[in-house]
């Protein structure tokens, strides 16, 4: 058995490496713990970003050698009517979509919050449109919303009423694609209230009980507050999905009809890789990126009146 004195911490003190060289081993296993996402971050995010800033201020068509011409994409792009057009497109299908799946989602993640036999089946089944691609769900959306087979249509006509032609009418187009994408998209953001309500502790209904709250209130005084940070991750994340819409048109409409249904990043597809525009187009990624840039800090700055952490 060791005796530990004075003298004795005195020589294992000596024996031990100087705190320099023990803090610099420790970064250096720190950085190449990391180096994996360094690198990704580097090739295929950082980098990527400097070239679309560079390429985005040239004449390039990917096969010859971008020319330089200043700030002549942006005056350009501001002048476009397209761009401004489908901009506009692009908050319609903001506006019908961001509070439309919110809602259900938060609906459907309290219906699933219940502890009933077979309730793991049906939370797997609302996610199962998230895993499928958008050319599954097309083929599903064909189904519903075909204007002479349709499901839709039939329940019309248990009605009365006449039959739409969904995607090629341009006062419906843009509706119905934000009907098809709020089917695709609320089991993952289901995911994300069922997980933000499980957090919610027992105690509080509990007490609420005993001091004989309706289930309204509390919903609104308990629930609410209780999920109001995953409301916000909810919010956030489908208004970045929302500006970034871009397979669903392309494999539905392809923009029409008539470009009634042409977002932003379709049009900025198209001038990239239909028109050979890379500078113009990177023009439009940088006029997008700022606009997310801008919106998600408004959206931080917001949360601080409504969002409670506890």
């Amino acid at each position: 058995m060791t005796v530990l004195t004075e003298e004795t911490g005195k020589v294992a003190a000596e024996q031990r490496p100087p705190a320099r060289k023990r803090h610099a081993g420790e970064r250096i296993w720190a950085f190449a713990f990391a180096s994996p996402y360094i690198l990704h971050l580097v090739a295929l995010a950082a980098w990527p970003l400097l070239a679309s800033l560079f390429f985005s201020m040239t004449d390039y068509d990917l096969l010859s050698s971008p020319k330089f011409v200043g700030f002549d994409n942006f005056t350009r792009l501001f002048g476009d009517p397209v761009f401004w057009r489908t901009l506009g497109n692009t908050a319609y299908f903001a506006v019908l979509f961001v509070p439309t799946q919110t809602a259900l989602a938060l609906a459907l993640a309290i219906a699933l919050n219940q502890r009933l036999r077979g309730m793991a089946l049906f939370r797997a089944a609302y996610f199962v449109p998230v895993v499928s691609s958008w050319v599954v769900v097309a083929y599903v959306a064909d189904a519903v919303f075909n204007p002479q087979t349709g499901i839709a249509n039939q329940v019309l006509g248990l009605f009365g009423l006449p039959a739409e032609n969904w995607l090629q009418d341009p006062a419906l187009v843009i509706p119905t694609l934000a009907a098809v994408a709020v089917w695709k998209g609320v089991g993952y953001m289901t995911v994300l209230f069922l997980a933000g309500l499980q957090a919610i502790p027992e105690d509080r209904y509990e007490a609420a009980k005993i001091d004989g709250a309706s289930a309204w209130n509390r919903f609104r005084y308990i629930t609410l507050p209780g999920i109001s940070g995953t409301t916000f991750l909810v919010l956030v994340l489908t208004s970045i999905e929302t500006l970034q819409s871009f397979e669903q048109v392309f494999v539905m409409t392809d923009g029409g009809p008539h470009g009634a249904s042409e977002l932003t990043v379709l049009y900025l597809y198209r001038q990239g890789f239909q028109f050979f525009q890379m500078g113009y187009a990177s023009a439009i990624a940088w006029v997008l990126f700022v606009m997310v840039l801008a919106l998600t800090l408004v959206q931080f700055r917001l949360q601080r009146r409504w969002v409670h952490y506890a």
